[in-house]
C-alpha cells in the first residue's frame, strides 16, 4: 500500500491553525496551490460527507472532521493521473494537528495511503503536500 507523509512546525497556536484548515470547503489559505474549491451539494464544510472539487479536477469527500483531535480525514474519489479512479483505490488523506506546548506552535502532519500498482502517485502527492504545508505556514506565520 503506497503512502505519503509530510510534516511541518507552524509558529502559531493550534486553535489558529485549526480555525484555518477545518472547513473542507475553504482553501483561501492556499493561494497559488489551490486555485478553486467548489463545494458540491448542500453539506457544510465541517460535516461528514461534504464534497468538493479542487482545481476543477480533484473530487474529494470529507470522512472525518474531529474538533477535539484536530484531525481531518478525506478521500480522493477521482482526479487527474496518477490519482484517477482508474489508477488509485481507497485513497484516504489525513491532516493531523498537534500542539507544541512549550512554544505555543503547532505540529502539522499530512499523510495518505491508497491501493495502487503505480508508484507515481507518491511523488505527485508529495509535491502537493509540501506546497500546501508551506502555504499554510506562510499564511499563519505572517499574522
Amino acid at each position: 500500500m503506497p503512502q505519503c507523509y509530510q510534516s511541518i512546525v507552524i509558529a502559531a497556536p493550534i486553535e489558529e491553525v485549526w480555525a484555518t484548515v477545518k472547513n473542507f470547503h475553504d482553501f483561501s489559505w492556499a493561494t497559488g496551490v489551490i486555485d478553486s474549491c467548489e463545494a458540491v451539494g448542500g453539506i457544510g464544510g465541517t460535516e461528514i460527507g461534504a464534497k468538493r472539487i479542487l482545481n476543477d479536477v480533484f473530487h474529494e469527500t470529507l470522512l472525518e472532521c474531529n474538533e477535539a483531535s484536530h484531525r481531518i480525514r478525506y478521500s480522493i474519489d477521482d482526479g487527474p493521473s496518477p490519482v484517477s479512479a482508474q489508477e488509485v483505490k481507497n485513497y484516504v488523506g489525513t491532516l493531523q494537528l498537534r500542539p507544541i506546548t512549550l512554544s505555543n506552535a503547532t505540529f502539522v502532519e499530512w499523510l495518505s495511503d491508497w491501493d495502487s500498482q503505480n508508484e507515481d502517485a507518491r511523488d505527485f502527492c508529495h509535491q502537493i503536500y509540501v506546497a500546501l504545508l508551506r502555504a499554510l505556514a506562510n499564511r499563519l506565520e505572517k499574522s
